[in-house]
């Protein structure tokens, strides 16, 4: 506890505030979530992280709203008006996002999985190989303010506001890359322009930055469109549960018409776990669940 604990004020309690979904144990989800996290705690005092957690849980965070120029929020604190909260980020120049995608560009899985929602694993050294950082690292990377008395900066309603922007950076790992300066569709659309770019410079329009062999048209290979070639080796195969349950309906909030009285994002949490798992079992031919239907 430090001396600005002593003889505090208890926070208003917002009727409508943003409680975060993690209500016990470590925030973030996936292992880029876990990255931001990481780099908060870097940043900021055990207390005020305390405390910040403490706030995200409870729903003090009344407003959130993340885009392009960074992060905006109104925090309740003890006072009758909420504090205002602002995150900005070290937008990446254009020179340096070229390098990323070139970077980026260079392997198809990275762009194949970034499109499926998924944030690869060495995305980061990837980044560091243009010369730059995905997540920050260090004081200059981002600047936080806050309206609150308190000196520190971080202070606990930054911390409130950051855990809670943790949890939406597991449901939309582009988030980070929006606010370096790119959204998902300029990347995407950059990505593409580049493999595009680099299979017409190369000899018979064969990608060059990979070693796949030119497609026989659809129409030249009928005959043998169900057969494999002899001498291929086997395709390995693993079933990896994903990061994020629904990812999907994470992105795209509860519908508006919706009148359960379930959580939906909950909901279709538990769904989609039910079908990976009757997907797994039928692929793997084992016997159906005894809580699941037969047909």
């Amino acid at each position: 506890m430090g001396w600005y604990d002593w003889d505090r004020p208890k926070p208003r309690r917002p009727a409508n505030g943003i409680r975060a979904q993690t209500q016990t144990g470590k925030f973030g989800k996936t292992w880029w979530a876990g990255r931001w996290i990481a780099a908060l705690e870097r940043l900021v005092d055990s207390g005020r992280l305390s405390r910040g957690r403490s706030y995200a849980r409870s729903g003090q965070v009344v407003s959130l709203d993340v885009g392009p120029e960074g992060v905006k929020a109104l925090v309740q604190g003890s006072r009758s008006k909420p504090y205002k909260v602002s995150i900005r980020f070290r937008r990446l120049t254009d020179a340096e996002w070229d390098k990323v995608v070139e970077a980026l560009a260079a392997e198809a899985i990275h762009a194949a999985r970034l499109l499926s929602g998924e944030m690869p694993e060495d995305v980061e050294s990837l980044f560091e190989m243009a010369g730059v950082t995905l997540f920050p690292t260090h004081r200059g990377d981002l600047e936080t303010d806050c309206s609150c008395p308190d000196w520190a900066n971080p202070c606990k309603h930054v911390a409130a506001v950051h855990y809670l922007l943790g949890e939406r950076f597991d449901a939309d790992p582009f988030l980070m890359f929006e606010l370096r300066g790119r959204s998902k569709d300029k990347i995407i659309s950059a990505l593409r322009g580049k493999r595009t770019t680099d299979r017409e410079a190369s000899p018979g329009g064969v990608d060059a930055s990979s070693d796949v062999e030119p497609v026989t048209p659809l129409a030249q290979s009928l005959d043998a469109f169900w057969s494999a070639r002899a001498g291929l080796p086997d395709i390995p195969l693993s079933f990896v549960a994903p990061p994020v349950d629904a990812l999907p309906t994470r992105r795209l909030g509860s519908p508006a018409f919706w009148r359960g009285k379930r959580d939906f994002q909950e909901l279709m949490g538990e769904t989609y776990r039910a079908i990976g798992a009757r997907a797994y079992r039928i692929a793997m031919r084992e016997p159906p669940a005894e809580e699941e239907p037969s047909s």
